[in-house]
């Protein structure tokens, strides 16, 4: 199946064959769906603050950030072109002004359209993109007036315009703050001064980028960096880095056989946002705080945002504390009575259930150390109000324990009635909002990709040059790639919650 320039290629990339091989095994045998048991709700499963509750926990992080290492981690290396889709398809068929009507119609979405005209002077970009047509000798009105849509949106998404259609959504111009307007990237400067000071006095913050447009996301907030360690008395300590090659999964074509470039070369592709556990794995941090590019608010919306973050961080510190303490017991000579007090903190805050018979003291701490000395995840949730976005869940493991999970919809076997029937009693989902710890009680730092659930990956229909392939995505980061971690599960606000997948979005309250 493999020649010697096959393996030549494999080991600059920085994998090994054995790795390859089982990805092939992957698109033959495909991936088993998880067991879902239950939905997690506030009755069960999601932790639910009082006013009073919420305080203590702002109020213990507050207390307790002064002596933590804390990063922020932003995956931003994701293109903003899935916002403009519908502006593509009209684009695509608006050369003539005169059918304009027509076109709107064949868009499939002509409100959104009509929308995206009447209001495209309160987007953050407009000021932007009035420039560039005034250097054509135009401007949005005038394009507007003599119904030249063409020429607008070839210099929103073009790259002889503001190339909005192939820059990083990070990038691009989100907010209006009277006469300036800030990215999402700078909105992640701002919400980092406003909790995530470390120790040091500096705001540290992580963002994974594409290797092409790391040059540009480096530019842009160096210089962000200086009007913000202005405004919010702090110092940023920005970083970078690109999924890693060895990440990458290997292609296959219908007959799951290695796909062929024209040259002969194997193909590898990026194996989606699962790939990104490596680069977790990098972070020398206490508390790391784990959150979309496209997930901002102005400032005057922040408040929620803030509090909730400080809330999650309260609680990871709260149970990483009670973890440890058990560990440091387990390292002595724990009583019958220590262990169940320990068992009974498994059971009912961790909620790890269905644990198999333990019959001697030995086999009881064993087991208690295996579920204790692991990662440590709080994850916001927040009701569902029809959202895309995984879900909270009980599943069961591989050694037939259940917990807590984040579950995507491509994990569950829709055929199975009941299973069906779990997913559609879920009553919140997961906003991609987590606060990570990711040492253990001695103070060193975890092999997080140990944690990994190989099993959860996934698997899509692709194409290249005319030509069907089949690709596998890696374990999701925050389902599969963090199934083995001990998980919480606490209600945050939709508040909290303001993703921008359509351009229109911007025109969200939220947004203005």
């Amino acid at each position: 199946m493999f020649t010697k320039d096959d393996l030549k290629q494999i080991e600059e990339r920085g994998s090994d064959l054995d790795h390859v091989k089982l990805q092939i095994q992957n698109f033959e045998k495909g991936f088993p769906f998880l067991k879902l048991v239950e939905a997690a709700t506030p009755s069960g499963g999601i932790i639910v603050l009082s006013k009073a509750e919420l305080a203590g926990l702002i109020e213990m992080y507050d207390q307790k950030r002064t002596e933590k290492q804390i990063v922020k981690f932003v995956p931003a290396s994701g293109a903003a072109s899935r916002m403009f889709k519908l502006l593509y398809a009209f684009l695509e068929i608006s050369s003539d002004p005169g059918e304009v009507a027509n076109a709107m119609q064949a868009s499939g979405d002509l409100q959104s359209i009509h929308t995206f005209f009447n209001r495209i002077e309160d987007f953050a970009f407009a000021r932007d993109l009035d420039g560039k047509l005034e250097k054509k000798g135009r401007s949005i009105r005038e394009c507007l007036q003599n119904r030249d849509y063409k020429s607008i949106l070839e210099t929103l998404l073009l790259d002889e315009g503001l190339e909005y259609g192939s820059l990083p959504k990070g990038l691009l111009k989100f907010h209006k703050y009277g006469e300036d307007a800030r990215t999402p990237a700078m909105e992640h400067l701002a919400e980092g001064a406003l909790y995530a000071l470390s120790a040091d006095k500096k705001v540290k913050i992580h963002f994974t980028v594409s290797p092409e447009h790391r040059k540009k996301f480096e530019d842009h907030l160096n210089s962000a960096a200086e009007v913000f360690e202005k405004k919010y008395n702090c110092s940023f300590e920005i970083s970078f880095s690109e999924q890693k090659a060895y990440t990458d999964t290997i292609a296959v074509d219908p007959e799951n056989e290695p796909f062929r470039n024209p040259d002969q070369s194997l193909l590898f592709r990026p194996a989606g946002h699962g790939a990104l556990i490596a680069n977790l794995d990098d972070i020398d941090a206490d508390i790391i705080f784990v959150k979309n590019i496209d997930n901002v608010v102005q400032d005057n919306l922040k408040e929620d945002t803030i509090a909730y973050k400080k809330a999650l961080a309260g609680t990871l510190l709260k149970y990483q504390e009670q973890i440890f303490n058990h560990l440091r017991q387990l390292d002595r000579t724990p009583t019958e009575e220590d262990v169940e007090t320990m068992m009974d903190f498994v059971k009912n805050e961790l909620q790890i259930k269905r644990i198999p018979p333990l019959n001697t003291l030995e086999e009881k701490t064993a087991f208690l150390r295996g579920k204790l000395d692991r990662p440590l995840r709080v994850c916001g949730m927040v009701k569902n109000e029809g959202e895309p976005g995984g879900g909270p869940f009980f599943a069961l493991n591989q050694d037939q324990t259940q917990s807590l999970q984040i579950v995507e919809s491509s994990q569950v076997d829709f055929s199975d009635e009941s299973q069906k029937a779990i997913v559609n009693s879920a009553t919140h989902f997961n906003p991609v909002d987590l606060v990570c710890g990711v040492k253990n009680y001695k103070g060193e730092q975890f092999d997080l990709t140990r944690y990994v659930d190989p099993s959860t990956g996934f698997i899509s229909q692709k194409s290249k040059d005319g030509r069907e392939l089949k690709a596998q995505e890696l374990p999701g980061l925050w389902n599969g790639a963090m199934s083995d971690w001990n998980t919480l599960f606490l209600e945050v606000p939709i508040s909290t919650f303001n993703p921008v997948k359509t351009v229109n979005d911007l025109l969200r309250p939220q947004h203005q």
